[in-house]
Parts: structure tokens; C-alpha cells; sequence
């Protein structure tokens, strides 16, 4: 399964992308982990559903210091060609 979530909040400047990064590894998901411009935090994820439905609860909560306002998830066509995870 591949699934994009938009995190918004206070999620730029926290070390969000690390923590998703880490916690996506320690899951097992590829994918990617973008700071976009308008403030938000992109995170395109590859993985079970299981593992999917843990990272949108970490994303929800992020590291010490974000302040998480929205996550808003949907399905994209599953993509083999993406792994490992990587932030931009």
C-alpha cells in the first residue's frame, strides 16, 4: 500500500522529517518525507497496512518539539519502485 499524508502545523524547523524518517524505518516503510512551501510536511509512505495505520498515529503526535494542527491521508497507486526513505 501507498499512502500520502499532509501534516500541517507547526512541523517545519523540528526535526519532523528525522522523526518521520526514523520511525518509518524502524516500521519498515519507504518512501519520502518533504517540506513543502506552504509550511506543511509531505509523506509519501510505502508499506503494510498495519505499519501505515502506526506511522499516521506517530504522525499525528511527531517529535517533542512540532506542534501537529492536521494529518489528512489518501491512497495512491501502490509503486514498487519506491524504496528506502528518504527526506528532501
Amino acid at each position: 500500500m501507498t499512502r500520502r499524508f499532509l501534516v500541517r502545523g507547526r512541523v517545519q524547523g523540528v526535526g519532523f522529517r528525522w522523526f518521520v524518517s526514523r520511525k518509518a524505518e524502524e516500521l519498515g516503510i519507504a518512501g519520502h518525507a518533504i517540506n513543502l512551501e506552504d509550511g506543511s510536511v509531505e509523506v509519501v509512505a510505502r508499506g503494510g497496512e498495519a505499519a501505515l495505520a502506526e506511522l499516521a498515529r506517530l504522525l499525528q503526535r511527531g517529535p517533542r518539539l512540532a506542534q501537529v494542527s492536521s494529518v489528512d491521508a489518501s491512497d495512491l497507486p501502490d509503486d514498487p519502485a519506491i524504496v528506502g526513505f528518504r527526506t528532501h
